[in-house]
């Protein structure tokens, strides 16, 4: 997925690892690190000649750290990689359009906690 590949690579280039669909293995120490994951996407008619060159996609980059500040950091950091905008091999992308999220999350079914923030993302791109 090109789209995928090159959202991870600028979630990279900020110095954030990243996981795919679930936390990176091995995890880094302390526990701040991105997952990314990425819906199919839907292709879209540029034009009333339905040529489907436009693509849409969803996607979501959960911030993930030990305590709050820390999951809030790694969200900033996130949010500062998309804003740079993205490069998709052999198409021309948009900067990612934020969707927002819900708030800060602490999940205690893992030990020790960790604080948990989604963040939803629309990526298009064309031809």
């Amino acid at each position: 997925m090109p789209h995928r590949d090159a959202i991870a690579a600028a979630l990279e280039d900020a110095d954030l690892v990243v996981g795919l669909g679930r936390a990176p293995s091995p995890a880094p120490d302390p526990q701040m690190y991105a997952v990314l994951y990425m819906s199919p996407g839907r292709s879209v008619a540029e034009s009333l000649a339905d040529r489907r060159t436009d693509f849409d996609g969803l996607f979501q980059v959960t911030a993930v750290g030990p305590d709050e500040e820390r999951c809030l950091w790694v969200a900033d950091k996130v949010r500062a990689a998309m804003h740079a905008g993205v490069s998709v091999d052999g198409r021309k992308a948009w900067r990612p359009e934020e969707l927002g999220g819900p708030p800060v999350i602490r999940d205690d079914d893992v030990a020790p906690p960790l604080y948990f923030l989604p963040i939803q993302f629309m990526i298009r791109s064309t031809s």
